[in-house]
C-alpha cells in the first residue's frame, strides 16, 4: 500500500446475517488498485484476509463462498473480543 494512501470503502461492503448472527463486511481499495477484505462479528472480533483481491466483487465472492462452505460460525469469535 502506498504511503499516506486513504482507503476507499467499496459500495459492496455490507452486513450479512445468517442464523441470527451478523457480520459487517468491509471491502476497501488499498490505494494501489487492490481490494482488502475484513469482516467484523457482532462482538467486534475481526478476520482479515492476508491476500488482496483484484476487484471488490472478487472480495465479496470470497466472503460469500466462505460462509456457504464453512458456515457463518467460522467467522464468529469470542464474546469478549479476544481480550483478557
Amino acid at each position: 500500500m502506498s504511503d499516506n494512501a486513504e482507503l476507499k470503502l467499496s459500495p459492496l461492503s455490507r452486513t450479512i446475517e445468517q442464523d441470527g448472527k451478523k457480520l459487517r463486511v468491509e471491502i476497501c481499495e488499498d490505494g494501489d488498485g487492490a481490494w482488502l477484505l475484513e469482516v467484523f462479528d457482532e462482538f467486534n472480533n475481526s478476520t482479515v484476509w492476508e491476500d488482496a483481491f483484484e476487484s471488490d466483487q472478487d472480495a465479496l465472492f470470497e466472503i460469500e463462498a466462505t460462509i456457504r462452505e464453512e458456515g457463518i460460525d467460522c467467522l464468529i469469535g469470542p464474546v469478549d473480543g479476544g481480550f483478557a
